[in-house]
């Protein structure tokens, strides 16, 4: 990874509570469109209804026509571990959808926040693989204080999921959230000291904005795009699973700025 100057944004205040609304209503919209998983469903059909939503509430999309993605959320299934476009598929019985919402308030403020959905039921394989994408993400969130370095939190994702055989994507990475829907740093779900330098690993402060979004695969960590040059699929094609959450270092408890409950709660 390059070393990079961009400025890390520190947001107190009323920047803090737009990124607080933000959150709250991309959780809002992932919460109802994740209903929308069912079997017979298309994946054209539910990001045509997260259009709708996205709508009523007064927001646009962060994610359509970004860098040409021609999309309102991400929906990705089995296989595809992100950036997957609505089509006229079919869900079926014991699919994972990994669905993905980003929003942008009237105000300028992004939300983004994903999660993995068991269509009609879970396989014992798809249980667990979601099951241990999530507590890593939770893991890596109770990092997310002041003055902790960056590497901490990221590690923490790779340290968990190998303990299960499991791998992280490295060649998509987490992020910060702010008025842009990338913005620094970036937060991979591994740490190699031998990769990065000191400056890609600050010390984190009170009023980052941190989108944590471990990728989680049930085989090997690489990675194809499929030839609509968007979606990103296991190169093995066995599972895999994608949680995202929006949070705001504090320099006590890390605060989700898109709260919602656990899929799988501690101790299940």
């Amino acid at each position: 990874m390059a070393k990079r100057k961009s400025k890390i944004f520190l947001r107190h205040g009323a920047e803090a509570d737009g990124l607080r609304e933000a959150g709250h209503i991309a959780a809002e919209v992932l919460a109802k469109v994740s209903e929308l998983a069912v079997v017979g469903a298309t994946t054209g059909e539910i990001d045509r209804a997260a259009a709708e939503m996205i709508a009523e509430k007064g927001c646009i999309s962060a994610f359509l026509n970004y860098r040409g993605f021609p999309g309102n959320i991400c929906i990705s299934v089995n296989e595809e571990v992100v950036h997957g476009i609505g089509s006229s598929r079919a869900l079926q019985d014991k699919d994972i959808v990994k669905i993905d919402v980003g929003i942008k308030t009237p105000d300028g403020w992004i939300g983004d926040n994903a999660k993995t959905v068991a269509v009609g039921g879970y396989t014992k394989e798809s249980e667990r693989l979601m099951k241990v994408t999530e507590d890593s993400l939770y893991e890596a969130i109770s990092y997310a204080r002041e003055g902790n370095r960056l590497s901490r939190l990221c590690g923490s994702v790779e340290s968990h999921v190998t303990q299960f055989g499991y791998t992280v994507v490295k060649q998509l990475v987490g992020h910060g959230v702010g008025r842009e829907l990338h913005e620094e740093p970036q937060v991979p779900n591994y740490w190699n000291s031998r990769e990065m330098r000191r400056n890609d690993n600050p010390r984190l402060k009170k009023g980052m904005v941190l989108a944590i979004e471990p990728m989680v695969n049930e085989g090997v960590e690489e990675v194809d795009i499929l030839e609509d040059k968007w979606t990103v699929v296991t190169k093995d094609r066995l599972l895999s699973s994608h949680f995202e959450h929006t949070v705001l270092v504090t320099d006590a408890e890390p605060e989700i700025l898109t709260p919602r409950p656990r899929t799988f709660p501690v101790g299940e």
